[in-house]
């Protein structure tokens, strides 16, 4: 942190499933996001921010932690964050932050019931996993309740529908093309301005979870107007790449989730385009309430000392290389994500920075500029220093991400890791003993190639790249080992 500045507010606002391309300050014109555009005119936005797993669990509880899923041992959807990883919230919580959260938090099973509550430092805690989720403890329900009253009588008993109900979807539910007032998207930013507004003498932290734009796709009227279907961009690549990928692509190509969503062979042309423009409308719904968020911070005299923070926990296929929604594969609309932070005073505006970074960064950068808990704890790098002036010549120059049957299970599981170094990308599918699909791999030159349609990994002209990269990948595995205790003595 810069010596002598104030503790400042932190503010995380993350999105469920968006893109690195889905703004059009990262280079995309036919979404509109003014206000994260402007976010990032007055602030920093990286351009190569990996996560750190495909899936929300997983990556999520690597943000949470500042661990890479193999460290902190939450590896798919469905399992519970072991109780001995300190959450960031309960590290600043500690350090004297008035925390709070709402939305989504999926650090444990909730598909049969509400999410178990673990000690994560927050005062304020509005949990609800989707705007269907059937616990009595789903936060949004009660405050459709208590402020929709007539639109929760009209939908009351459909958004308890099963928890795959939005997973089987090809288009909109009734729930996600609500009117704005009463959209779950608009209850997000609604507690986050009532937290905002609260008196408090201590700094505060505050996570709004977004759901969107995760599936199923559609977004309200107002917005799902702004786009005209036919004229969106086309899918990057298609069905033809298949042939030279490995296998288990094909499979997803068919079927996602490992069979229990639809997949891109059954999407009508017509069914496509439309899911791609109810992603681009709710993208754009998400910036309109981010508008409004930030309004409200600089109504309540705090935006000079906030650091806002934009980012999601992965990204979404939308059809690129012939494959809908997530899963293991390593692809760039999977794994790399926005990022843009603004603070005042201290963060340089303007700043369009083209280091590799990961999720995990943003966990040491909070406890950098909060002074609190132990740099030791996480294995991110603060991102600060780079972003008030300082020099990034030593700044790590790869990024890691491992899918370990992390979504719906396959039969055989699948397991994947990534490794990205400058303008090469590494994907390793393993095979025996980790499980019995057969062994595969990816290897993109993305300085000639970065939709990544060209795979390389059984290109003669590249195999001693492809070596070498996976001798870097086992040296990277071997760095991230984690807890690695101090040693006191010799022997």
């Amino acid at each position: 942190m810069t010596d002598g500045v104030k503790r400042p507010n932190i503010l995380v606002l993350m999105t469920d499933q968006q893109r690195f391309d889905a703004l059009g300050c990262a280079g995309n014109p036919a979404i509109s996001t003014p206000n994260l555009d402007r976010l990032a005119a007055e602030g920093a936005m990286f351009r190569s921010c990996y996560a750190q797993n495909p899936i929300c669990s997983p990556s999520r509880a690597s943000f949470a932690t500042g661990l890479y899923p193999h460290a902190h041992g939450l590896w798919a959807n469905g399992v519970e964050l072991p109780e001995d990883r300190t959450m960031v919230s309960r590290s600043l919580a500690e350090a004297g932050y008035d925390c709070g959260m709402a939305g989504k938090q999926h650090l444990a099973p909730c598909a049969n019931g509400p999410e178990p509550r673990r000690e994560d430092g927050y005062r304020v805690y509005k949990w609800s996993h989707d705007p269907i989720h059937r616990s009595a403890e789903n936060a949004f329900h009660r405050w459709l309740e208590d402020n929709h009253p007539d639109i929760w009588s009209r939908i009351g008993d459909t958004s308890g529908a099963t928890a795959e109900a939005g997973n089987i979807a090809k288009g909109a539910t009734a729930v996600d093309v609500l009117p704005v007032e009463a959209h779950y998207s608009h209850w997000i930013a609604e507690e986050a301005i009532a937290f905002i507004g609260e008196r408090r003498d201590a700094p505060f932290y505050f996570m709004a979870n977004f759901f969107d734009p995760h599936h199923p796709f559609g977004a309200p009227a107002p917005f799902r107007a702004l786009y005209d279907a036919k004229n969106l961009p086309e899918p990057v690549g298609g069905p033809e790449e298949l042939e030279t990928k490995p296998l288990v692509q094909s499979e997803y190509h068919r079927k996602s989730y490992g069979g229990h969503a639809p997949g891109f062979a059954e999407y009508t042309p017509e069914e496509l385009r439309e899911a791609r423009a109810g992603y681009f409308a709710m993208v754009s719904m998400i910036d309109a309430e981010v508008g409004r968020i930030l309004e409200a911070l600089e109504a309540s005299g705090q935006r000079e000392n906030t650091i806002v923070i934009f980012s999601s926990d992965h990204g979404e296929m939308l059809g690129d290389h012939g494959i809908m929604l997530k899963g293991p594969m390593l692809y760039d609309a999977l794994v790399r994500v926005p990022l843009i932070m603004r603070w005042p005073g201290q963060i340089a505006p303007g700043q369009r920075r083209e280091e590799i970074v990961q999720l995990i960064d943003l966990t040491a950068t909070l406890l950098d500029a909060a002074e609190a808990g132990d740099a030791q704890q996480v294995q991110g790098e603060s991102l600060l220093p780079m972003l008030c002036g300082g020099d990034a010549t030593d700044w790590r120059d790869w990024a890691l991400a491992e899918y370990r049957d992390s979504g719906h299970s396959a039969t055989p599981p699948v397991f994947t890791t990534m490794l990205r170094e400058k303008h090469m990308k590494l994907v390793v599918w393993h095979g025996a003993p980790t499980t019995q699909r057969p062994r595969d791999g990816e290897l993109y030159d993305l300085g000639r190639d970065p939709t990544e349609q060209t795979n390389l990994y059984n290109d003669p002209a590249y195999r001693l790249e492809r070596e070498r990269m996976k001798d870097s990948l086992l040296d990277v595995l071997v760095a991230t080992e984690w807890p690695r205790p101090a040693r006191t003595a010799q022997w």
